[in-house]
């Protein structure tokens, strides 16, 4: 049973709430007229989820808030108010609500707010699948320990203290800069200036004034001379990065650099000479480019003096742990959230199998969004952006075709699969589920029991979230059916479906699948 606590002055809506969600998912609904009786019923009761008015005669909702945190700093708690002024919801969020409802209640979004933040409670009671340290505000760094990224840290190590031209190649956001500043870190120009340049964010006639300088009247709007990137970086290092968008002029003039460390500035014909370390990095394949006229052979050859790759996020799997933790901790304390605790199952096992095309930089950025999502402790698939969800969801489709009318399993397959006993499915799901949820599927009829006869069924009736809606039934079938076959055993489930134990356990939740009945009907 999961308490629900709601406190609001407005009989009416202690009356709804109680209505749609007493009974519904196990929800038991425990009402208060006022602040001080919400309270006294949250230091009795300890529900799992509270409902709070923002408006209430003795209190203001925030400040009921604040005392609910200090007696229970975990509980979600859900805002309802009659005041649709955005402010209201903004600051709802900002004292840290698990969400916000307004009046009227749409009832639907009550139970699904109020099942959300029950998860999100249960979750923090349970272990999560990748713990958060300590905030860490550090300067960024290399996180990795697979074979490929010890190859890469061995090229650094091989060549940094060499004063050879180094080449990077790896996709984009795989880390290329930072391969840069560990081999300046490493070499001895670490004192010496540091420069890097995107040549692909730069025109192509800015960056030739933006890396060898140009003189007084070179160009309409030189109204003075000004020293470029080369000459800035005297003694030191330059990065250039994307090296493969610059012109055929410009290449040229890299070319002479790094063959006898003198060029001119743009106007000019004085040759400056300098002493600077090149690195260069890009994603794109130069020898095609080189192929097709697109890049200069001869600084090709120049710049692979030392080739290090990098390696794409999808190659590096088992460094994904690793990385979220290290990124974790950074917004927890950029974002000043101390609370947060960890990964759950779920939503480790979808970043894990996630294909990052954007590699590190993706990852990083998701998991900032990840974090703004969270109301909790736990970051849940739920609050990961909704591409990733999508995503694995449509491999998910598409990998697991189903037949609208399966066939019923013969005497001789289920004499030679004894493992998977014949049951009848429209039976077994009516018998593993609560009535309440019953009562509410409208799948339950044989003559509609197929997804397809689902499907056609909610597009007869105009739904505006079939997707979701058709995911939902089949996963419900899908788990329901898997538990009948291993007699409610969630270890055997999870290793027949490919998922983590704690998905199962969730999943269980969810549908509210009750395993005793599961097994009682598995054995019929």
């Amino acid at each position: 049973m999961t308490k629900v606590l709601v406190i609001d002055d407005d009989r009416s809506i202690r009356h709804i709430v109680t209505h749609a969600l007493d009974g519904f998912h196990g929800f038991k609904v425990i009402a208060a007229a006022d602040g001080d009786a919400g309270l006294e019923l949250l230091e009795r009761e300890q529900p799992s989820v509270a409902l709070l008015d923002v408006f209430l005669p003795e209190y203001n909702g925030l400040e009921l808030f604040r005392k609910i945190r200090l007696l229970d700093n975990k509980l979600p708690v859900i805002f309802i108010t009659g005041d649709t002024s955005s402010e209201t919801a903004i600051e709802a969020m900002r004292a840290g609500a698990f969400d916000y409802l307004s009046k009227p209640l749409n009832i639907e979004q009550l139970r699904h707010l109020t099942q959300s933040a029950a998860k999100a409670r249960r979750m923090m009671e349970e272990p999560v699948a990748l713990p958060i340290g300590e905030g860490d505000s550090g300067s960024e760094r290399f996180v990795g320990k697979t074979k490929a990224m010890i190859e890469v840290y061995k090229d650094i190590g091989r060549v940094a203290a060499e004063n050879v031209t180094v080449l990077i190649r790896g996709e984009s956001g795989s880390g290329k800069e930072l391969v840069a500043l560990a081999l300046v870190n490493h070499s001895n120009r670490r004192d010496k200036p540091f420069v890097a340049v995107n040549c692909a964010a730069i025109p192509d006639q800015l960056l030739e004034s933006e890396l060898f300088g140009h003189e007084k009247g070179a160009f309409t709007g030189a109204e003075k001379r000004r020293i470029g990137r080369f000459e800035q970086c005297d003694g030191g290092t330059i990065l250039l990065d994307e090296i493969g968008d610059m012109s055929a002029i410009i290449q040229g003039k890299v070319l002479r650099v790094l063959q006898d460390q003198r060029f001119e500035r743009v106007g000019g014909n004085e040759l400056i000479s300098t002493d600077v370390r090149i690195i260069a990095a890009t994603n794109r394949p130069l020898e095609k480019m080189v192929e097709a006229d697109q890049f200069r052979e001869d600084l090709l050859y120049r710049l692979n003096g030392f080739t290090i790759p990098l390696p794409p996020l999808r190659d590096r799997r088992e460094d994904i742990p690793l990385l979220l933790e290290y990124f974790l901790r950074r917004a927890k304390s950029e974002m000043n959230r101390p609370e947060l605790s960890g990964i759950s199952p779920d939503a480790l096992e979808l970043l894990i199998n996630y294909k990052w095309p954007g590699n590190i930089r993706q990852l990083q950025s998701v998991v900032r969004q990840s974090v703004l999502h969270t109301t909790g402790t736990v970051i849940d698939a739920d609050n990961l952006p909704g591409f990733i969800r999508e995503s694995l969801a449509m491999v998910g489709a598409r990998s697991a075709p189903f037949h609208t009318q399966p066939d019923a399993p013969s005497a001789e397959s289920v004499s030679e699969h004894p493992a998977h006993p014949p049951v009848s499915a429209p039976m077994a799901y009516v018998a593993s589920v609560t009535p309440e949820v019953a009562e509410a599927d409208p799948l339950l009829p044989d003559e509609v029991f197929s997804i397809m006869g689902y499907i056609e069924e909610r597009l007869t009736a105009n739904s505006r979230d079939l997707y979701a809606e058709a995911l939902e039934q089949l996963e419900r079938r899908l788990f329901t059916r898997v538990l009948e076959v291993t007699d409610g055993n969630q270890s055997k489930a999870a290793e027949i479906l490919g998922i983590t134990r704690g998905k199962v356990r969730d999943r269980i939740a969810a549908f509210d699948i009750h395993l005793d009945r599961t097994v009682s009907v598995g054995k019929q």
